[in-house]
């Protein structure tokens, strides 16, 4: 199997580095991830989960960053299998899986996203993440599964008593806490460097390490101290801030900084 089937992040994090991804929640055009690789981003995820984003300009962002050596990842808005292996096929070397709460869950995505003998995932033949060449089916399902990157958001308390097990579960790559949801479920909402935070990072953390999964972390990019504890808990996918919030901070930080200027 040629090495240009390689997923760039899988890679980067195999060899000990950290994967940074920043959101797309607004950006429409392939301009947004050439950005993204200009700023020295690794990976980008178009968020389906919160905002009204197609599968199709999903797919076309996907399909248009691979060559710049970018992962192009997705976050579905749920776990509806079909939508998961449609991203999949458009050319979606990730998918992010929110919500992830049980073992059974788990498995049931990846039985969805993975092909035999992994999973069940239908099979479309070549696409956009191999590069629309031909080759024996058997070699399609297998750079596939190894290309596909998959990660679960752990975003309840049961989802965090669940953890060990979760992470127990084979065929899926990367586990995390969807910080914002989690805080807000504790009964702690924002406060993203409280204890029982903390606790559940390194709760998550453990279940990763002993499991031989990698360890990410999601929805802390307002939070630099509480990023730095995870990032020495040994986090690896670094979900960032979003295209939104970096335009508006820019913004308002000219806008204010006019502002400030005093007539002579």
């Amino acid at each position: 199997m040629a090495d240009t089937f390689f997923n760039p992040a899988k890679r980067k994090i195999a060899a000990g580095g950290l994967v940074l991804s920043m959101g797309f929640r607004q950006a429409r055009t392939l301009d947004i991830a050439m950005v993204a690789a200009a700023c020295g981003y690794d990976s980008f995820y178009v968020d389906m989960e919160h905002s009204a984003v197609s599968h199709e300009t999903a797919a076309a962002l996907c399909a248009g960053a691979i060559g710049l050596g970018l992962t192009p990842v997705v976050r579905i808005a749920g776990h509806n299998g079909h939508d998961a292996t449609r991203i999949l096929d458009g050319g979606a070397l990730g998918l992010i899986i929110p919500h992830v709460n049980t073992v059974a869950e788990a498995k049931a995505m990846v039985d969805a996203c993975k092909h035999a003998p992994i999973g069940h995932r239908s099979v479309a033949g070549t696409g956009p993440a191999l590069g629309y060449q031909s080759l024996p089916l058997a070699e399609i399902n297998k750079a596939a599964n190894e290309r596909s990157m998959l990660i679960f958001m752990l975003e309840t308390p049961e989802a965090i008593a669940n953890a060990d097990a979760i992470a127990a579960v084979p065929g899926f790559d990367v586990l995390l806490i969807g910080a914002n949801d989690l805080s807000a479920e504790m009964g702690v909402p924002g406060q993203l460097g409280h204890e029982k935070m903390i606790a559940a990072q390194q709760a998550v953390a453990d279940a990763c390490k002993k499991h031989g999964k990698t360890y990410g972390s999601a929805g802390l990019s307002s939070d630099f101290d509480t990023q730095s504890k995870v990032l020495k808990m040994g986090a690896k996918f670094v979900m960032t801030g979003s295209d939104v919030g970096y335009l508006a901070a820019g913004a308002r930080q000219d806008a204010q900084r006019l502002r400030g200027v005093k007539a002579d």
